[in-house]
């Protein structure tokens, strides 16, 4: 039931490795941070995701590789929001000013349960209590890894609460299709019309952009290689899907010219969070032996908008008691 030992947290607690297959799919999953460690896909040499061998590794220098980061994943300005007339004040773990996937003792970097798996599925559960890195509400969170026919990695978030609270779950891996050291010539498409501008620190200003006549346009399937005022155009940006949470749809497109892998995106999810990774910087080889620099793996994490409790236009992650939170994502695998 817990699989291989994977190593140690600084506190003692076990971290086991899970392994799945299914649909041509190989996944290895920590139940800390129910996190994807590996990534492979038959008849391809090199692992899918960014990752590392040792569990040190993760402590010391995962910029959130694979992970599912939470209560709230992406960013929330100055860790404030408002919630039926109460202020609340989240843990400021990005540079001390804003709050970021969860805060410093986030879901996405503590020991999951495994409640139940199979060949093809893990089923990884936690209880992030009531005053949590400042959220309300004792929570129960579940997240379910899938391999289904066809290459399909599902991913399934739930989350039940006895408060009035935020939950937004994502998945962070960061995609390579190649084994190239970088992702810049990958082709991306992703369904938005929109997405949101952000300020300095990466908040977004509140205003909703058209994509048409900038680089953010990726409704027709183009390389990420981007050009703007003498370097690479930095993406890490949401783009918006709809107004609220949908029946699963395809949104986005990548694919790899030099390896023929495509990956399609399907997700029920309102937003798409693109990282095209040009922070990565990791001082330890990751899988494989491979050094990881900048734009060495590429995110598209299934979400609610960022800071949207503090924007009323955006959409709701306020979740209430006698609720059930379903977030699902699939990311689809295929070789030419």
């Amino acid at each position: 039931m817990e699989g291989e030992i994977f190593g140690n947290t600084e506190d003692g607690d076990t971290v086991n490795r899970i392994t799945i297959n299914g649909g041509g799919l190989t996944a290895s999953v920590l139940n800390w941070g129910a996190t994807l460690q590996d990534l492979r896909l038959a008849g391809h040499d090199n692992p899918l995701v960014l990752g590392f061998s040792a569990f040190d590794d993760y402590l010391r220098h995962s910029p959130y590789f694979g992970a599912t980061p939470g209560r709230y994943a992406n960013r929330i300005a100055h860790g404030r929001f408002t919630l039926d007339g109460v202020d609340h004040q989240l843990d400021r773990n990005e540079g001390g000013l804003h709050h970021l996937h969860g805060g410093r003792e986030g879901i996405g970097k503590r020991i999951w349960r495994i409640a139940d798996h199979g060949d093809n599925h893990v089923r990884l559960e936690i209880d992030d209590p009531d005053g949590q890195m400042g959220y309300p509400g004792n929570c129960r969170i579940a997240c379910t890894y899938r391999l289904g026919a066809d290459g399909v990695l599902s991913l399934i978030h739930e989350a039940e609460t006895d408060q009035p609270t935020l939950c937004n779950m994502a998945h962070h891996s960061y995609f390579n299709l190649d084994g190239r050291s970088d992702v810049l010539d990958h082709d991306i498409r992703i369904a938005a019309d929109h997405y949101l501008p952000v300020d300095d620190e990466l908040i977004p200003t509140g205003e909703v952009r058209p994509v048409a006549g900038t680089p953010f346009d990726f409704r027709k399937t183009r390389a990420i290689r981007r050009d703007v005022d003498g370097g690479q155009c930095v993406y890490d940006h949401n783009f918006c899907l709809s107004d609220a949470r949908v029946e699963k749809r395809p949104v986005a497109q990548v694919n790899s010219p030099t390896s023929g892998v495509k990956m399609d995106v399907w997700t029920t999810e309102p937003g798409l969070q693109f990282y095209a990774g040009h922070k990565v910087d990791t001082a330890v080889p990751g899988l494989e032996g491979q050094p990881y620099g900048a734009f060495s793996g590429l995110c598209l994490e299934a979400q609610i908008w960022p800071d949207s409790p503090n924007h009323s236009g955006f959409p709701s992650a306020v979740l209430r008691p006698g609720e059930t939170l379903l977030q699902e994502t699939d990311y689809r695998f295929s070789k030419g």
